[in-house]
Formats: structure tokens, C-alpha cells, sequence
């Protein structure tokens, strides 16, 4: 029995040792093979980008600096985060008080930070959309450059400040040695999911509904213009198509992004203490990393150029000389 005990326990020549989650083998494998899965695909689709956009020049442009800031940030999410995450299953802390710390304030930053990217594509948009006149003049490379800087800058200060507390003291919360837990109170938790997720969304959700208008408007004037000519009912067929690709597109940006932060930030919100549900607690946190994951197929996969970019880079035609002039677009 004290075998067994003993058998159990994070580290078993310590008394105040936590013990290991019990789970079933088959589960475990499962879910071992499913997280795994998408923490290479979370990688690999966000090392494509990133790939992509710094080497090919005709794709240097303000729009894809964003995506790459974006791309950046998912690509970390899936090195850093992830397979520290997956280790995290069996309930013991064995990388040390330090590493502690880092991984919470990597893990609070680079969500931080992807969220800012969004906002930052979602503006961009807007200008291209709404004022396309003006939007060489207001939305410049420089420009681009100073608002990505920022938002890292104030994604590493921000939750620096949220974290000041747990960073100081990292062992405050355990309830046992091999365990690595931050807490944070009620108001700092609320006062977070404002201004990282319901600021943030109803942001996107504004500019997105103001393009999607115009977008449509657009495709209506259009379909007007050319009711004498001969071609109306190809152009009647072509906007339709249009209008159905804008909604579509507009639609599965804001929904997964729903999807994935409203479970991580509903008791913050709510108003409620999950932090005894583990389940829920994990659910939450690969549901909130997955995002990285979907983030490239919404932002690059449905681009065209990112499929010739893939066929680039897998034949590893990259590597011949003068490639970074090649024609991608």
C-alpha cells in the first residue's frame, strides 16, 4: 500500500509531494496523440507563414506585415506553450519555480498579443474597405511597423502589471511542492477579460460589420451599373458569389474567435470561481491556444498565394537563387 502511495506522488522521496491525476491509459493515449497533433499543425502552419511573407518580396506589404506579427505570435503559442501544456496533464510541476513564472507570463503575453494583431487586421480592413482613396496615405509600412511594436510592447507591459504579484512570489498559491499555480483575484480577472476579450471583440465586430455594409453595397452598385449590359446576368451570378464569400469569411473570423476565448474568459466575466474545475480549467486553455491553430487557415490559407507560397517551400524551390523575386501573386 505504501508502494502504491508512494507510486502516486510528482516526487516520491517528498512527503509534501503533489500527487499524479490518475487517468485511464487509453484516454490518456488519446489525448496525448490529439494534443500533440495540433500543437505540430499549430507550428507547421504558422512557420508556412511566417516563411512565406519574409522571403517572397512581392508579399513585403503592410497587410502581411500584420499577418506576420500574427503568424509570430500563433507560431510561439504552438513552440512554447503547447507541449509545456501537454506535460501539465499528469498534474506535476518538475521544470522549476523560475520556468514557472516564465510559462505563465508567456502563456498570458502571446494571447495578449495575437488578440492585438487581430484588432490591428481588422482596422486595416476596415481602411481598405471603407476609405480605399486614402489608405496608401494613412496605412504606411512605417506606420504598420509602429503599431505592431506597440502592441507587443504594451502586451509584455500589461500582463507584467496583471502578473506583478504571482512573478514576485510564484510558490504564494501551491498547495503542494510540484505544483504550479497563479491566481488571480476577482477585479484584476474582470478588469482582463474587458480589455483582452470583450473590448477587443466588440472592436472587431464593429469594424467587420461596417465592411461587410460596404462590401455589400458595393456589389449592389455594381449589379446596377451594368443592368444594360449584355453580360448583367455573369455580373448578377459574380456578385452574388462575392457577397456570400464576404459573409462567410466575415462570419467564421468572428465566430471562432467566440468559440475559442469564451470558455477561457466566461468565470471572469460571469463573475465565477472555476479555478477547482480542472476540467474545465484545461478545456479552456487548449480551446484559448487552438485559435493559433485556426488563425493561419482563416488569415493566409484562403489566400491564393499562400498555396503557391506552400509549393515553394515544399519542393523547396526557396532555395534557388534570385527565388524571393519569384511571382506569387
Amino acid at each position: 500500500m505504501e508502494t502504491l502511495e508512494e507510486a502516486e506522488l510528482c516526487f516520491p522521496q517528498m512527503n509534501t509531494s503533489c500527487r499524479k491525476k490518475l487517468q485511464h491509459y487509453a484516454t490518456n493515449v488519446f489525448l496525448y496523440i490529439l494534443l500533440s497533433s495540433i500543437t505540430v499543425l499549430t507550428v507547421c502552419l504558422n512557420l508556412l507563414v511566417i516563411i512565406s511573407i519574409s522571403h517572397f518580396r512581392q508579399l513585403h506589404t503592410s497587410t502581411n506585415l500584420l499577418l506576420l506579427s500574427l503568424a509570430v505570435s500563433d507560431f510561439l503559442v504552438g513552440l512554447l506553450l503547447m507541449p509545456v501544456q501537454i506535460l501539465l496533464k499528469e498534474g506535476c510541476w518538475v521544470l522549476g519555480s523560475l520556468t514557472c513564472r516564465l510559462f505563465y507570463y508567456i502563456s498570458f503575453v502571446l494571447p495578449s498579443a495575437s488578440v492585438g494583431n487581430m484588432v490591428l487586421i481588422s482596422v486595416d480592413r476596415y481602411v481598405a474597405i471603407c476609405d480605399p482613396l486614402h489608405y496608401s496615405t494613412k496605412v504606411t509600412l512605417n506606420r504598420v511597423k509602429v503599431s505592431v511594436g506597440l502592441c507587443w510592447a504594451c502586451s509584455v507591459l500589461y500582463n507584467g502589471v496583471i502578473l506583478n504579484v504571482f512573478l514576485k512570489h510564484p510558490d504564494r498559491y501551491n498547495s503542494c511542492y510540484g505544483e504550479c499555480v497563479v491566481v488571480i483575484n476577482f477585479l484584476t480577472g474582470a478588469l482582463d477579460g474587458v480589455l483582452t476579450f470583450i473590448g477587443p471583440i466588440s472592436v472587431i465586430i464593429t469594424l467587420y460589420m461596417k465592411v461587410f455594409v460596404v462590401a455589400v453595397s458595393q456589389a449592389r452598385a455594381l449589379r446596377s451599373h451594368t443592368a444594360a449590359v449584355k453580360v448583367q446576368n455573369s455580373v448578377h451570378v459574380s456578385a452574388n458569389k462575392s457577397e456570400r464569400k464576404a459573409a462567410r469569411t466575415l462570419g467564421v473570423v468572428v465566430v471562432v474567435f467566440l468559440i475559442c476565448f469564451c470558455p477561457y474568459f466566461y468565470p471572469s466575466i460571469a463573475g465565477q470561481d472555476m479555478s477547482s474545475d480542472v476540467e474545465f480549467s484545461v478545456f479552456g486553455i487548449w480551446l484559448l491556444s487552438s485559435n493559433s491553430c485556426l488563425n493561419p487557415l482563416i488569415y493566409a490559407f484562403f489566400y491564393p498565394w499562400f498555396r503557391k507560397c506552400i509549393r515553394q517551400i515544399v519542393t523547396l524551390q526557396i532555395l534557388q537563387p534570385y527565388s524571393s523575386d519569384a511571382n506569387i501573386l
